[in-house]
């Protein structure tokens, strides 16, 4: 790993950016870069690229920069850059250096060992509480422009550097679960000092054993000792951690001379830090830390809470309360209502648009944002997308006596969404149909994934049978059937100015046992181009003499119906096809062939 050290004198300003081998790095002014160099005029918004190999680094400048890459003197467009080499862009100082990091010895044990707890932290007072105020102000900046984690990483470090004058070198570490410490980033005060080598029983004391800050004191050694824990010159370290609750757990690691040599902006000559002083540069991390914690615990709900957003409604989520990830959510078997919405129309566009696969795609995914947002509108839980289809469901996470009613009202605020948009042909959504079948029953529902991942399903017969009906529309020629259940809970519950159905007829679905009434809902009578009160009336008529084995009668209730009724159309043909007589063995139902 190398690190890129930048520095300009007017204004001074001084960063560190960690470079990956194998990555490639933007230099530039624009926010979008990978190194963003803001301060420096005479660099252009993207001026160069950086790619790292194990032992050296390419530079290019881009097209559109002005000013050359200065190296060695001259100007350039390309170089090829070691450790130790420095570039200059406009007039800012670039120098390359390479890291290098391994954990130290775990059996020499500090000379004294201090274990912190809060209230004893409390009671340490700051000798420079406003500059340590100063660069705290500064830390939720560093938050909210990191774009990625190893930036935060790179830009955490260098904010403690600055809050500890004292410490030589700091470090983001980790331990695994497996019990491997990992160091994600590290900096050390003086770039070209050597190794950094942190005590691993430091840092499974602080992050494993104790969790808290420790801080270890080893005895001055006049010689350097390979197997010296944490490198000669340093002879003290603590290490505090930010997260434990989490796995990974991890925190941060700092270490330096008790003997410092004072830099640039301090008293020259030498000094002896105090204990008192090493206490406050514990606190002061400490404070760091808890921030990090609290920011990280914030961003995680906000993610869960987004997440969680894509499924549940406004009234779900505001009962949930802050914290979403209870047990309320784990699966259980309870009584729902399911909702599947297909996409007619999909395969034909799919062949239409090979050329244009990307463009068919928003379609498709406006379209299920139809179908979604009136599933969250009306109450319900979105579940999987199954292609171009949908799954709603009600009753869970908390049960509902209104659930029936609701999704009836989704499943009409989709179909008159859908009839709105065809009505305008140039909309992108114009040439799409959709297909819903409503079933209700019992199911196991509940989330499944980790606390930062969640994925809301539900499962069992009565999806099955959902996802039948909504198939049977294409075969029965309406856009929303519904099975026996549902219908009458409408016909019993729904205020008929929100929502109607009627009998279609009995059929055995492909693969079932037992034979079901379907129906259709229906939106209110006055909505245009609907069937009347009466109208419905007869079909139902019509329907009971099919199912009856009288199918001259039936015949006579269904061609009354309007021309524009497409539902007619299925039990005509059959009559037809039977002379209006029905077959000698007739079981009162129709047996579906296909799915």
């Amino acid at each position: 790993m190398f690190e890129l050290i930048t520095e300009s004198l007017e204004p001074h300003q001084r960063d560190h950016f960690s470079l990956i081998p194998g990555e490639s790095y933007v230099v530039g002014r624009e926010a979008d870069s990978d190194i963003v160099i803001d301060w420096d005029d005479a660099i252009s918004r993207h001026h160069a690229r950086i790619d790292v190999a194990t032992d050296h680094l390419q530079i290019e400048r881009c097209p559109a920069a002005t000013n050359p890459i200065f190296f060695e003197g001259h100007g350039t467009s390309s170089c090829r850059l070691k450790s130790g080499d420095i570039f200059v862009l406009g007039t800012t100082r670039f120098l390359i250096v390479q890291k290098s990091a391994e954990m130290g010895e775990t059996d020499v044990p500090p000379f004294q060992e201090m274990a912190f707890d809060q209230q004893e932290l409390k009671q340490i007072r700051f000798r420079d509480a406003d500059k340590r105020l100063e660069v705290l102000a500064n830390l939720s900046e560093v938050i909210r422009a990191s774009r990625t984690e190893a930036d935060l990483h790179s830009r955490l470090v260098n904010l403690i550097l600055a809050g500890v004058p004292y410490a030589e070198a700091v470090a983001i570490i980790e331990l695994t679960p497996q019990g491997e410490v990992k160091i994600n980033h590290w900096i050390r005060r003086h770039e070209t000092a050597g190794k950094f080598r942190p005590s691993s029983r430091l840092i499974t004391d602080a992050l494993s054993q104790k969790k808290r800050s420790i801080l270890h004191i080893w005895e001055k050694r006049e010689e350097p000792d390979s197997g010296y824990t944490a490198v000669a010159e340093f002879d003290w370290a603590f290490c505090t951690p930010v997260e434990f609750e989490q796995s990974p757990v991890w925190g941060l690691y700092l270490a330096g001379q008790r003997e410092y040599q004072l830099g640039e902006g301090l008293p020259q000559g030498q000094m002896v830090i105090e204990s008192s002083q090493l206490k406050a540069d514990v606190k002061f991390v400490e404070i760091v830390s808890q921030i990090l914690n609290s920011v990280q615990r914030t961003t995680r709900l906000e993610r869960q809470q987004a997440g969680f957003r894509q499924f549940f409604a406004p009234p779900i989520l505001a009962a949930l309360g802050d914290n979403p990830n209870t047990d309320l959510l784990e699966p259980r078997e309870c009584d729902v209502t399911v909702l599947f919405c297909d996409l007619r129309g999909f395969s034909q566009r799919a062949e239409e648009s090979s050329g244009d696969l990307i463009g068919l795609l928003d379609r498709v995914s406006k379209a299920l944002g139809v179908m979604t947002s009136q599933i969250l509108e009306h109450g319900g839980v979105t579940g999987d997308f199954q292609g171009d289809a949908a799954l709603g469901f009600w009753g869970w996470p908390f049960a509902s006596s209104t659930s029936v009613k609701q999704a009836c009202l989704a499943a009409l605020a989709i179909r008159s969404e859908f009839a709105r948009i065809q009505s305008h042909k140039e909309h992108p959504l114009a040439q799409f149909q959709m297909g819903i079948g409503i079933a209700h029953g019992r199911a196991v529902a509940g989330k499944i994934g980790t606390t930062d991942q969640v994925k809301v399903t539900v499962f069992g017969p009565v999806v099955n049978l959902a996802s039948r009906l909504e198939g049977m529309t294409k075969i029965m020629r309406v856009p929303i059937l519904v099975d026996e259940t549902i219908a009458n809970l409408v016909r019993k519950q729904a205020d008929p100015t929100e929502a109607r159905v009627r009998k279609l007829g009995r059929v055995l679905p492909y693969g079932f046992e037992k034979p079901l009434m379907v129906s259709e809902l229906l939106p209110p009578a006055s909505t245009d181009g609907t069937l009347s009160d009466a109208q419905l009336a007869d079909y139902e008529a019509g329907v009971d003499r099919f199912i009856e084995g009288d199918w001259e009668t039936a015949y006579q209730f269904l061609h009354g119906m309007p021309a524009t009724d497409r539902a007619q159309d299925f039990l005509n043909l059959i009559i037809a096809q039977n002379n209006r007589t029905a077959p000698d063995n007739w079981p009162g139902f129709i047996r579906m062939e296909r799915k």
